[in-house]
């Protein structure tokens, strides 16, 4: 775990070196951290110039109300799916005014899998200005690890599309 640790902080160090390079900002939407993102962020030092904050939106109603999550779609296609972490994203860059918008929702477990979805499922969606993507994961571990492995790759994940010629 140590060393999960160690990726998911050098990753959050280096999404702040990008965001401030591009002159970015960044707010964050999530579920199944339930905030472990907007802590590793803020625990680099000046991330308050680039970082706005997050919304922890554990609840459909919360992705709903504050993030505007569309009912339909939590209901089609259920609150851990591609289309649902894409809006999340957004949400998060309207609600607080980011340019670059990341959110995650999944199932940590140990409870709470099905065959169609199982624990560890996770999507990580990203909002930019240049256009969205999101990232499913089906991780291994234990609710402690899915947490950090979920971290570490949205961390990544921003790292990867703002640093490429994709977007």
């Amino acid at each position: 775990m140590y060393e999960l640790r160690q990726r998911a902080e050098a990753a959050a160090v280096a999404v702040g070196q990008v965001l401030v390079a591009q002159g970015l900002t960044l707010a964050t939407a999530e579920s199944c951290t339930g905030g472990l993102i907007g802590h590793l962020v803020t625990q680099v030092s000046g991330s308050s110039g680039y970082y706005l904050g997050g919304i922890i939106a554990y609840a459909n109603s919360v992705k709903e109300g504050l993030l505007g999550v569309s009912a339909q779609d939590l209901a089609t296609h259920g609150a851990v799916s591609a289309p649902v972490a894409l809006q999340m994203a957004r949400g998060a860059c309207a609600a607080t005014g980011a340019e670059v918008g990341v959110a995650v929702t999944g199932i940590a477990g140990p409870l709470g899998g099905t065959a169609t979805k199982p624990v560890g499922t996770v999507y990580i969606g990203l909002a930019t200005p240049q256009g969205d993507e999101v990232l499913h994961r089906l991780w291994q571990s234990d609710r402690e690890g899915n947490k950090w492995l979920t971290a570490a790759a949205a961390l990544e994940f921003i790292i990867d599309l703002l640093s490429s010629e994709r977007l």
